[in-house]
C-alpha cells in the first residue's frame, strides 16, 4: 500500500513524523512530495522522499525532469491532468511542480494534511487514487468561518472525499458543517514514543512559582487572556515567572506588558531547540495553555506524559483529554480572571494533591496516546479507505 503525503514548503506535521517513525513494521510505504525534509525524515525501507531543494533552480530542473518523464512515458494521463487542472483554475507552475510527481508515481491513497490545500489534489481521484483529509487546527475551527470561499471550497469537496482523519471528536464534528459524511471520520488522537518523556512526579522546591507556555505567534493562543491572568497574580502579591516559547512579540504584547508592569515577571523566547524545550515543560511547576481554539495540543500531551500539570482553557477537544481536577484543570475561554484562579490554586496545592494529577495525567497519556495505538489506528483507517469498494 502506498500513501502519499505533501510536505508543502515545511516539514510536515509532528503527527505525519511520528507516524512516519512507527511505519517500518507495516506493509505500508510513504511517499513524501513537497520540499525535501531528509533531516526530519531520515530514510527508511519503507519512507521515500522526492521533495526538492527550495530554490529557484532546483525547482525549475525538477519540474522539468517529471514533465520529460510523463511526456514520454505517459502522455496521455498529463493532458487529462492539465484539462482537469485548467478547470479547475489551478493550472500554474507553483502546481505543477506539486502534481506532476505524484500522477508519475501514483500512490494508493493521498493523505492531505491542511485542509486549505484541498483544491490541488481533488484531480487525484480521477486516476483511482484516494483520498483522506486530516482535520486539525485553525483550518477547520475558524479559517472557513473567515473566509467564506474557503468554506464553499469545503461543502464543494467535503462530501466528495473518501476518508477523514480527525485529531479529536470536536474537530470532526466541524467538518460535519462543510458536508463531511461523519461515517467517513475516525478520531485518531495523537500519539507519543513514551520512551522519550520519561515521567517524573517531582514538583519544584523554587519559592518562585514557574508558568509555562509554548506556542506559535497567533491569536488563537490567547496569550493576551494569559497576561491579563499574570497582572491578577501580580496585583495579589504571587511571586512567579510566566515563561512563553514560540512568540514573537508585536507591539501590542510588549505595551501590554508595559503597561501592566509585568516585564520582570514574564519572558518571551521565540524560538528554542526541542531538547531545551522539553527541559523548560520539566522545570515548570505548570503549563498553561490559554488557547481559544485548538484540536487536541500536543504540547498539553508532553507535559501530561512528563509529569508537568496542565492548566488549559476547555476549547476544541482538549476536554476529551482533561478532566478538571482529576489529571489537569480546565478553565473557561477568554476568562483572565478563570486563568488567575487556576494557577493560584495550583501553586497552593499540597504535594500530595499535585502528585496524585501528574500520575493521573500520565496515566491517561498512557491509556490514549501510545505512539503505537495511533499508527495501529491509521494504518487501518488506509486500508479500510483503500478496499471499502473492493
Amino acid at each position: 500500500m502506498k500513501i502519499a503525503v505533501y510536505s508543502g514548503e515545511i516539514p510536515s506535521t509532528t503527527f505525519i513524523e511520528r507516524l512516519i517513525h512507527g511505519l517500518e513494521r507495516s506493509d505500508c510505504h510513504v511517499l513524501l512530495f513537497g520540499v525535501k525534509a531528509s533531516n526530519h525524515y531520515p530514510n527508511k525501507k519503507n519512507v521515500k522522499n522526492f521533495g526538492y531543494r527550495n530554490n529557484r533552480f532546483f525547482k525549475i530542473v525538477y519540474l522539468l525532469s517529471y514533465w520529460l518523464r510523463l511526456t514520454i512515458f505517459r502522455n496521455r494521463d498529463k493532458k487529462r491532468l492539465h484539462l482537469k487542472l485548467k478547470k479547475l483554475s489551478r493550472y500554474h507552475l507553483n502546481v505543477l511542480i506539486k502534481v506532476y510527481p505524484v500522477l508519475w508515481y501514483k500512490p494508493d491513497i493521498f493523505h492531505i494534511q491542511w485542509a486549505k490545500g484541498i483544491q490541488d489534489w481533488m484531480w487525484v481521484q480521477d486516476f483511482g487514487i484516494k483520498i483522506i483529509l486530516s482535520l486539525r487546527g485553525a483550518h477547520i475551527n475558524y479559517s472557513p468561518l473567515a473566509d467564506r470561499n474557503l468554506a464553499e471550497v469545503y461543502k464543494q469537496n467535503f462530501p466528495k472525499l473518501d476518508a477523514f482523519h480527525a485529531v479529536s471528536n470536536a474537530i470532526g464534528k466541524e467538518a460535519v458543517i462543510y458536508g463531511a459524511d461523519k461515517n467517513k471520520i475516525l478520531t485518531i488522537l495523537s500519539g507519543l514514543d513514551l520512551k522519550s518523556f520519561p515521567f517524573s512526579k517531582r514538583r519544584s522546591k523554587s519559592p518562585v512559582f514557574r508558568i509555562l507556555s509554548i506556542g506559535r505567534d497567533h491569536w488563537k493562543k490567547g496569550y493576551h487572556y494569559s497576561l491579563d491572568a499574570c497582572s491578577k497574580l501580580k496585583n495579589q502579591g504571587m511571586d512567579f515567572h510566566y515563561q512563553i516559547v514560540g512568540l514573537n512579540p508585536d507591539f501590542e504584547v510588549l505595551y501590554q506588558l508595559k503597561d501592566s508592569n509585568l516585564e520582570s515577571h514574564v519572558k518571551i523566547e521565540s524560538h528554542l531547540p526541542m531538547d531545551l524545550v522539553r527541559f523548560y515543560i520539566q522545570e515548570a511547576d505548570v503549563l498553561l495553555l490559554p488557547s481559544i481554539e485548538e484540536g487536541i495540543a500536543n504540547v498539553v500531551l508532553e507535559a501530561m506524559a512528563l509529569g508537568t500539570l496542565v492548566v488549559s482553557s476547555d476549547c476544541g477537544g482538549m476536554n476529551e483529554v482533561i478532566e478538571h481536577k482529576v489529571n489537569g484543570l480546565l478553565v473557561a475561554v477568554r476568562d483572565p480572571e478563570a486563568i488567575a484562579e487556576a494557577l493560584k490554586e495550583v501553586s497552593e496545592m499540597t504535594d500530595s494533591t499535585y502528585e496524585t494529577i501528574v500520575m493521573n495525567a500520565r496515566d491517561t497519556i498512557e491509556r490514549q496516546h501510545d505512539i503505537e495505538e495511533m499508527i495501529n489506528k491509521m494504518i487501518g483507517l488506509y486500508s479500510k479507505t483503500l478496499f471499502f469498494d473492493k
